[in-house]
């Protein structure tokens, strides 16, 4: 790749899990009712052909992984397992309080945080609790986020006879030096053993999680991290750029200097290498730094352009309701947003009080609806149109006027009422969706809000 594109476009710019990005909610204009109002709405239009899906916030970790951005606490202490379960179960049913019938879980995520930091015997108590209050759609799919190191053959077993069967492990990198770096030290053993005891138990689709970018990561570690894994042959892959955002996520992100990073050209290289080497092993470029085999359902959806993104990540239907559970969880109306107290205290006394701890939030407008779609489009299916379907805007000639000089540079073809992304214009996706982010345009970060577009 022309390291003069990567320069030029290494900007900073969202991941757009969302439209509008959470910097740019309107919390003037939310509450707490009108988040209740457009979800009952949500769930009125789609619960009967759609369903829902649940995703859940397990924040508890044992060790820090300096690479994290997520919402964690790191404690030894397994007593603050059953405290948190029978909160998450409160707000589960201040929720299903809300509607007139039985929600129908589609799909269900455990995240976190480490979801294998809880016994079996409490995951069985949440899920069981769960599934009390609603009913299971006929291709429901429960996934869950595994740590090599800790998740067990019984951890794997117990979350497969309650329907998981999904399964993604995050292996980030398998050289010690930035595994060191990183505070996530798994050797190669581990990743194998869970890996083979998920296929032997039963799981659809395995998926491994790896980073480029990290602090001492050259190109070398990405050729030997991705070899070992073609060694496994997991259903799908998430080949991601390290996102270094301090600013945002404190110091348990500098347990390195910048200087240890590599550059933008070195993390370029190591992601055109990666890509490569996936290619060769079968797997498809499905979505921005998602690959899977041919087999797995994430890549027929992408086939079928069914594939939908939210704060789960990429998934392989779309529900227009997505409630999240637990501390820092985002929900999603389709028509509004809402995230739960980050603070896990706070969190705690709004259970307490049978208030739904939503603290933020967005309602979408009609613009942003429609500036949603197109980014969506482009996220999942590399393409946008607005012919008569109701996605155009007043904005859209500026639009095409920021497009052009990517067009220029091969990154997009733009035809009548069409916008493509060229395969050599994938790795800039998050760039070209910034063509159509207007709140963006509009009002421009003082300060660096996301992390680097490469």
């Amino acid at each position: 790749m022309c390291f003069s594109l990567i320069n030029k476009y290494n900007v900073a710019g969202p991941r757009y899990t969302s439209y509008p990005t959470v910097p740019y909610w309107n919390q003037d204009l939310f509450s707490l009712q009108l988040w209740k109002e457009q979800l009952i709405k949500a769930f009125k239009e789609s619960n009967q052909t759609e369903g829902i899906s649940l995703y859940i916030h397990l924040p508890f970790c044992e060790s820090l992984c300096t690479f994290c951005g997520c919402n964690k606490r790191i404690t030894k202490r397994h007593e603050v397992e059953q405290p948190y379960i029978n909160a998450l179960l409160k707000e589960w049913n201040l929720y299903c309080n809300l509607f007139d019938e039985k929600p129908i879980i589609k799909e269900l995520h455990l995240g976190g945080g480490t979801p294998t930091f809880f016994s079996t015997e409490n995951l069985t108590l949440l899920i069981n609790g769960l599934k009390a209050k609603a009913d299971l759609a006929t291709n429901y799919e429960f996934s869950f986020e595994g740590h090599p190191n800790n998740t067990t053959k019984a951890h794997l077993q117990t979350l497969y006879n309650l329907g998981f069967r999904r399964v993604s492990f995050g292996v980030q990198d398998y050289n010690p030096i930035v595994q060191k770096a990183i505070h996530r030290v798994q050797p190669f053993t581990n990743v194998k053993r869970v890996t083979e005891q998920a296929r032997a138990i039963g799981y659809t689709s395995v998926g491994h999680d790896i980073i480029f970018g990290l602090p001492f990561q050259t190109e070398a570690h990405v050729t030997e991290t991705i070899n070992k894994t073609k060694a496994l042959l997991p259903d799908r892959i998430a080949f991601y750029s390290y996102a270094h955002v301090p600013w945002i996520k404190g110091n348990g992100q500098r347990g390195f200097k910048d200087s240890d990073l590599p550059s933008a050209n070195s993390k370029q290289k190591q992601y055109q290498l990666g890509k490569e080497l996936l290619a060769n092993a079968g797997y498809e470029d499905i979505g921005m730094d998602h690959f899977a085999l041919p087999s797995d359902q994430l890549y027929k959806a992408s086939k079928t352009e069914t594939m939908h993104r939210n704060f789960m990540g990429y998934t392989a239907s779309k529900t227009k309701v997505m409630i999240g559970l637990g501390v820092s969880s985002i929900s999603d109306s389709w028509y509004a947003f809402a995230q739960n107290e980050k603070s896990l205290e706070a969190y705690y006394q709004q259970i307490e009080k049978d208030i739904i701890p939503v603290f933020r939030g967005h309602i979408l407008s009609k613009e942003d609806l429609i500036i949603r779609q197109h980014i969506l489009n482009l996220m999942c299916h590399f393409k946008t149109s607005w012919i008569n379907n109701g996605l155009y805007f007043e904005e859209i000639p500026e639009v095409i006027t920021k497009l052009k000089e990517m067009q220029e540079d091969g990154l997009v073809k733009i035809e009548l009422n069409q916008i493509f992304i060229t395969e050599k214009g994938k790795p800039f996706v998050r760039n070209i969706c910034m063509a159509f982010d207007l709140l963006l345009q509009r009002n421009k970060p003082e300060t660096q809000l996301f992390s680097m577009t490469i």
